[in-house]
């Protein structure tokens, strides 16, 4: 049996490259465990790597594999101003392409974005036998080990592209504005191979002599069930991990001293007192959190001082289109307290006492939550998200890495400008007229 990638594993990617060693300084060696006899090294030196077309032989034209690759600790920086998001648990990628304020060419023309705008042309295809010749998509990312921010990837599992959309983003240092390429990519279960993808799966596929459907006899169940039904199976063949849905109180807070820890202070300061403020500031994490999972959502209003009856800020979650969509009513509130308190069950219940059939609540806070109130939302089964501080504060600083060159409180400024004269006693059921 041949070497086998596990979803979550870090391996060892060093700069010698060498596939002989099977572990180096205590980890796996990629360039080991990704090995092909007489093929060309994969790697993973760009953040969107390309494996070359086949030219002759039964799989002509086919391109084995694609290789993503994200570097944290890179975003926010001239080089990598954007900020991908890797949702391994609930089996969603957001992944920005190579396209850079510099660059005169067009931003599809990019090496990377080429790649990927040919593979999602290749994963909207129509038929089994279309997809059968698809190139699958290996996502990574970097991780720091041994104090070092580089040699050294976590291999994050097996993706299929759902959606590739223009937007325009901030360049960072330059503080200048360029399109670029986003891309939404589903995570495929496999639980059916111990989490883990066959690298002769690959190999099959970088064999000129095979055909598409001798490749797929090595693919994982999920990439075969897509093959045969496409993105209409995606729902079912989505990666879901199972996880406790109670969170410790000390896992929702940052580590003492921390950037984070610094920044939640501040903002715990700048709001405390100034309750409107602060539900702006919520209702707009709160949009973020929504739209991270690929839905569309509409920001509405603030609520009245008085009278809001368990809500301080409304919103729309869309779903669907047309005729098969349907919006969701959400109801937000927002608590600026000390980021050492707790959040408590009667605390949640007054917005759960407001919600409607079909309508969901979303809790933000500078604090966290505590362990009975997330046990008896569970038990329940209560349709609101929390958003704690950690969370709270993480959100503002992708936004602001994202659209502000990383600068938090031009961030915060921004927001609360926007939201001036969105306060109203409007009904909240209004938003699904707009």
């Amino acid at each position: 049996m041949g070497e086998h990638l596990r979803v979550g594993e870090v391996f060892r990617y060093a700069s010698g490259k060498d596939p002989k060693p099977t572990f180096i300084e205590g980890f796996r060696n990629f360039h080991h465990a990704t090995y092909t006899p007489g093929a060309k090294r994969a790697l993973l030196e760009s953040g969107i790597n390309g494996m070359a077309r086949l030219v002759k032989g039964a799989g002509s034209g086919r391109r084995p594999l694609v290789l993503i690759r994200s570097s944290p600790w890179k975003a926010g920086s001239e080089q990598t101003p954007w900020h991908d998001v890797f949702d391994m648990d609930n089996g969603h990628v957001r992944y920005f392409g190579d396209h850079k304020a510099a660059l005169a060419v067009a931003p599809g023309a990019t090496t990377g974005n080429a790649v990927l705008l040919e593979a999602f042309t290749a994963h909207q295809a129509h038929t089994p036998d279309e997809r059968a010749c698809a190139v699958p998509l290996m996502l990574f990312r970097s991780v720091s080990r041994n104090g070092k921010p580089k040699g050294h990837v976590e291999f994050c599992g097996l993706g299929v592209m759902e959606r590739a959309e223009r937007l325009v983003q901030w360049s960072g240092h330059e503080r200048s504005t360029f399109v670029n390429y986003v891309y939404d990519v589903a995570l495929l279960d496999l639980t059916p191979e111990n989490d883990e993808v066959p690298w002769d799966w690959i190999s099959r596929r970088r064999d000129a002599d095979a055909t598409d459907d001798e490749t797929l006899q090595l693919a994982p169940r999920s990439w075969r069930e897509w093959v045969k039904h496409g993105n209409s199976a995606l729902p079912r063949l989505r990666r879901r991990v199972a996880r406790a849905r109670v969170t410790k109180v000390k896992d929702q807070r940052p580590s003492p001293g921390s950037a984070d820890a610094v920044d939640l202070e501040k903002v715990y300061k700048r709001f405390d007192g100034r309750k409107h403020d602060f539900e702006a500031l919520a209702s707009a994490v709160a949009a973020r959190v929504l739209r991270g999972s690929g839905h569309s959502y509409l920001e509405g209003w603030l609520t009245r001082r008085s009278g809001d009856g368990g809500a301080d800020f409304v919103g729309r979650l869309d779903l669907g289109n047309g005729l098969a969509g349907t919006g969701l009513v959400v109801l937000g509130q927002a608590k600026c307290i000390k980021p050492d308190s707790l959040v408590s069950a009667e605390q949640i219940a007054r917005v759960v006492a407001r919600l409607r059939r079909g309508w969901i609540g979303v809790y933000v806070t500078t604090g966290s939550f505590s362990e009975p109130a997330q046990l008896e939302m569970v038990e329940d089964q209560y349709p609101v998200i929390l958003v704690n501080g950690l969370d709270l504060v993480r959100e503002l600083r992708q936004m602001a890495r994202d659209d502000h060159g990383g600068d938090l409180q031009a961030c915060v400024e921004h927001i609360l400008s926007g939201h001036e004269t969105v306060v109203t006693n409007r009904r909240p059921e209004e938003i699904l007229l707009e």
